[in-house]
């Protein structure tokens, strides 16, 4: 039998495959809210742990990036979407040649249990990609499906009606008369323009204006 003379991390890798080409992994494990039959994390590790650890493999993870994202579900309760980009380094114990597979994983939870759950997620997939496993995931997000609420536009905020042609010019005419900037009224209610002054405001300016005629008459 012909020995391999390159890395050894690719002929365990080949190894680990052997091996569960012919055991495989069932679907053991249902989705219940949308019914579909899954292989768990948990019967990814079983089958895994004994081939990776005949075979001197070992799988190490590293987050590069982590997003978390909050949304509510049909129930108006919050839920915590994660998503982890990882790299899984396949290392050789045998010679320390090694190969990364980056991953990314994402999952949703209502407690402290997304980055889990993204995390087994992303390491499911990884070993189901390298090994060639054939597959269609409460640490697994296949195990749950979260109804996630729709976005709904921000209401809209009607506009407060503008004072009318006849009252603006007889606002020019008193504020003319008793020396008042207009500028001096738009600043005093938050306007750039007197044309945008607020036609429940418009009896006050006036009121104010005469005041103010008044005590100069």
């Amino acid at each position: 039998m012909a020995t391999s003379t390159g890395p050894h991390v690719y002929t365990a890798i080949t190894a680990v495959m052997a091996h569960l080409a012919k055991s495989g992994i069932s679907k053991d494990r249902k989705n219940e809210s949308q019914g579909y039959a899954f292989r768990g994390i948990d019967d990814v590790y079983n089958a895994l742990a004994p081939s990776l650890s005949e075979h001197g493999l070992c799988i190490l993870p590293a987050v590069k990036n982590r997003v978390v994202t909050e949304k509510v579900n049909a129930r108006g309760n919050t839920l915590f979407y994660v998503c982890v980009d990882v790299d899984f380094a396949f290392v050789s114990a045998r010679d320390g040649s090694s190969h990364i597979v980056s991953v990314s994983g994402e999952a949703m939870d209502s407690g402290d249990k997304a980055t889990n759950k993204a995390m087994s997620a992303a390491f499911k997939y990884a070993c189901l990609q390298a090994f060639c496993i054939p597959t269609e995931g409460d640490n697994d997000a296949d195990s749950t499906t979260h109804q996630v609420q729709a976005k709904t536009a921000p209401p809209k905020v009607a506009k407060p009606e503008t004072a009318g042609a006849s009252d603006l010019e007889a606002i020019k005419n008193l504020a003319e008369q008793a020396g008042v900037d207009l500028a001096a009224i738009c600043s005093a209610y938050g306007i750039s323009d007197i044309a945008e002054l607020p036609l429940a405001n418009v009896a006050g300016v006036v009121k104010k204006l005469q005041s103010k005629l008044s005590v100069t008459a």
